[in-house]
């Protein structure tokens, strides 16, 4: 069964923009990105801005707006089984022109290493302003944070 991604979500004056693989079940359950509890995204961030983690879909869309932050998935629909990026197959690329052409980004980092994959191989003009990072999903058991602070400076 095809599933669909979210939309991007960003304010016109957003200069980082953060592509993840594809929503998992838990956030496609919230309707927002990185819905999972314990997925770390929103405490790396959080702990980044020396702020307390959004909780809820709202207070996760004022915290990234007033932190310049576009959120979007290089896969906007696919095939998936469960949350598993591994299972990913026949999906559909970002159009991220639609983004990039619409807010001054200057830098984009790339959660995890299936969205650098698919990332790459479409979008290879945009890798010298890309930095590929861990990803923060709670199966990542190597997860290191030190990669994240390091890409969110501007």
């Amino acid at each position: 069964m095809r599933v669909e991604g979210f939309r991007p979500y960003f304010a016109p004056d957003a200069e980082i923009l953060i592509l993840g693989s594809f929503p998992s079940v838990k956030s496609r359950e919230t309707s927002f990105y990185y819905g999972h509890p314990r997925n770390r995204f929103w405490k790396v961030l959080a702990d980044f801005y020396g702020e307390s983690a959004p909780t809820g879909v709202e207070e996760r869309k004022a915290f990234v707006k007033a932190h310049g932050i576009a959120l979007w998935d290089i896969v906007v629909s696919c095939e998936i089984s469960g949350s598993a990026d591994a299972t990913i197959r026949d999906y559909a690329v970002a159009d991220l022109k639609e983004v990039l052409d619409a807010a001054p980004i200057k830098k984009i980092l790339v959660n995890g290493s299936t969205a650098m994959k698919i990332f790459s191989k479409n979008y290879a003009e945009l890798l010298p302003m890309t930095t590929a990072l861990p990803s923060t999903s709670p199966a990542n058991a190597r997860f290191d944070v030190s990669a994240w602070e390091n890409a969110l400076r501007i």
